[in-house]
């Protein structure tokens, strides 16, 4: 104890020296959303991933454009069609002075089917079979199958101490007595859709972060977090909503910074036998599911005028989409057309599928999710009233809507969606395949869609270790995907940033997340 003390005063004072000016700065982020937990495994949200970075490392990180480099992982090898061999960062401490080992890794990777979250981390670790400590400092993993996409899974790993134990939860991590991480700052405090509060880690393997003191502000509507800019009570916000960005590139006193993202608002109509919320046509609940009947499915995309989602309701902000990844990603199919607006055909469809009067319906959308999810929920029912339907439009806080998603409680609902490992196997997998709580698969599916064919198809490329076939296969299992219209793609979004003129140098991530890390004073 008294070493690691002595060890920690001579790295402050080291620091001190070299860099006085930086060492007394601090910084306070205004933020539309943080953690719902300090908790790194309870829920798969950007918004809980991005907060608990600061304290907790992944096994592999990713830079700003999410090419794969190491974290707590140095090097990752393939070393048979099912097994993975990971060498671990050597000389890592946790907050408390713990030595980082392979055992952490292990603990945390079993760990997180224990935990019982909104939304579960099983999601990063379906294909984890076996876990093997081949020494201190090298892991060896088997997977049920080939997983090629394993390290890209693994850096939403966030590792945590074996000493944590199974029977840690949200109150121990919540008052900070099982906060403890390998990251670049330490907790200090939390209070929920209040203020998280990190301090430097002096002892933190890499880069040593330029502020001492990190005060993430959660402010989820939007106005208060520009005003909270311009007013100083914090120096730097997330999520700057379309409807100020112009003006805010105008104000001398202000520093705007833009960033294509990977986020896509998509639309999931339940197709269920027997749908949550009933859909009515004249006041009278109709037999069966509409939304079962592709033709309604299509009739919903065409009446989309995408354009106006992105030029009118989003500023510009954005970009119109016709599938569930941004281009340039693995598994992106350059064979699906462009997403066409064609109100006529759209009533054709409705007519041929039996509903010329259109019909009823509840649709329910986040609204603090991403910059523009209320705005294009509302537009969206506006857009569908074209077609006579009657679309009962509801922008929900996440953390009401996401534990309703997740009990199937919706019969159609709009939320953004982001590829955060780059390509299909994270998506597809995810999003559309049939739920299969065994493989891992289908884990947000709430739709109940299910199509054999997709699934053989995308189940072939995620054992393929052949990138190109396995590219290919995605591909295909794409444009299956948006032929049924499994889900509906709208729209892919661009985020801003802001901050005090001339304080801070800043470069976006296209997965919206702000490390203060990563953030450095301008200089």
């Amino acid at each position: 104890m008294a070493r690691n003390a002595l060890r920690s005063g001579i790295a402050f004072i080291a620091l001190l020296a070299a860099a006085p000016a930086v060492m007394a700065q601090d910084l306070t982020i205004g933020l539309r959303a943080g953690p719902d937990s300090i908790d790194p495994h309870w829920s798969t949200l950007g918004s809980q991933a991005e907060a608990l970075r600061h304290v907790f490392d992944t096994l592999v990180d990713a830079d700003e454009t999410l090419q794969l480099q190491p974290g707590l992982a140095v090097s990752w090898t393939a070393v048979d069609d099912t097994t993975w061999e990971f060498k671990l960062r050597e000389g890592v401490t946790f907050h408390d002075g713990t030595p980082f080992t392979a055992e952490d890794v292990k603990f945390s990777i079993e760990r997180i089917p224990a935990v019982t979250g909104p939304m579960p981390m099983t999601l990063y670790t379906k294909y984890v079979d076996t876990v093997e400590i081949v020494d201190d400092y090298t892991l060896r993993i088997t997977t049920n199958g080939m997983a090629p996409s394993l390290p890209n899974d693994f850096t939403r790993l966030f590792v945590v101490p074996s000493e944590t134990g199974m029977e840690a939860g949200n109150e121990e991590f919540n008052s900070g007595e099982k906060a403890i991480g390998t990251g670049p700052y330490k907790f200090v405090s939390w209070q929920p859709k209040g203020d998280m509060v990190v301090e430097r880690n002096d002892n933190y393997w890499g880069e040593a972060p330029a502020w001492e003191t990190v005060t993430r502000r959660e402010i989820p509507d939007d106005a208060a977090r520009v005003a909270a800019l311009k007013s100083g009570q914090v120096d730097m916000i997330n999520y700057v909503p379309a409807t100020d960005y112009l003006s805010m590139q105008a104000d001398s006193s202000l520093d705007t910074f833009v960033s294509d993202s990977i986020y896509i608002l998509n639309i999931a109509p339940s197709v269920k036998d027997e749908e949550p919320q009933p859909i009515r046509v004249n006041g009278e609940e109709v037999e069966g599911n509409p939304l079962q009947d592709v033709r309604v499915r299509k009739a919903l995309d065409l009446a989309i005028n995408r354009e106006v989602l992105v030029n009118v309701v989003l500023e510009g902000l954005g970009t119109p989409a016709n599938q569930l990844m941004p281009e340039g990603f693995f598994g992106y199919s350059s064979d699906i057309p462009a997403p066409a607006y064609d109100i006529e055909q759209a009533q054709a469809l409705l007519t041929e599928a039996g509903y010329p009067d259109g019909f009823e319906i509840d649709f329910t959308c986040t609204n603090n999710r991403v910059p523009g999810d209320a705005v294009v929920c509302e537009a969206l029912a506006q857009m569908w009233s074209r077609l006579g339907l009657t679309v009962n439009a509801q922008a929900l806080n996440g953390t009401v809507f996401f534990p309703a998603a997740q009990r199937e409680e919706y019969t159609m609902t709009m939320s953004a969606w982001g590829t955060l490992t780059g390509e299909a196997a994270y998506t597809y997998g995810a999003l559309v395949h049939t739920q299969d709580a065994e493989k891992g698969f289908g884990n947000f599916n709430r739709s109940g869609y299910s199509n054999p064919e997709f699934d053989r198809i995308f189940s072939e490329g995620s054992q393929t270790l052949d990138p190109d076939t396995r590219r290919e296969l995605y591909e295909q299992a794409s444009e299956i995907a948006m032929e049924d219209r499994a889900l509906i793609p709208t729209v892919i979004l661009q985020s801003v940033w802001a901050s005090k003129a001339d304080m801070v140098d800043f470069t976006p991530r296209v997965d919206q997340e702000t490390r203060a890390y990563a953030i450095t004073p301008k200089e």
